[in-house]
């Protein structure tokens, strides 16, 4: 399906999650990335052809095309498409080592949101929710 919006791209994330709710929120004042950003609660995840459960285990980013890209390589993106500054650190982000790092980094946040600020025994991963990224 082909994506409609600012920039045409759009950003998924856990909505239900006070740590991610506030992360987009913080991206959206002061990296300012050009896509629409929706929770997955209320995205059309069958359209795009992503399971839900690869929605509740990581941020997505989904491009025009419908191409989709999780975890750090959404975060990649996302900072890609802001440009300035923030598209140089995207492109950093995207190439091995860093993109490897950065993945255990993704994880170890995600992992752990439930006990960042902000968030909540519902923000919590469960074991064995983990969807490999494409």
């Amino acid at each position: 399906m082909a994506v409609t919006g600012v920039g045409g791209a759009v950003l998924v994330y856990d909505g239900d999650c006070g740590f991610c709710t506030s992360a987009v929120h913080v991206a959206e004042r002061w990296i300012r990335p050009r896509c629409r950003v929706v929770p997955w609660q209320f995205a059309d995840l069958e359209a795009w052809g992503v399971a839900r459960e690869r929605a509740q285990y990581e941020v997505l980013w989904i491009t025009p095309g419908g191409r989709v890209f999780g975890g750090v390589r959404a975060v990649s993106r996302l900072l890609r498409s802001a440009g300035r500054g923030w598209g140089l650190l995207g492109l950093l982000l995207g190439v091995p080592p860093l993109r490897w790092l950065g993945h255990g980094v993704y994880r170890l946040i995600a992992d752990n949101r439930h006990r960042l600020p902000g968030g909540t025994p519902a923000c919590a991963v469960r074991p064995g929710d983990g969807v490999k990224s494409g």
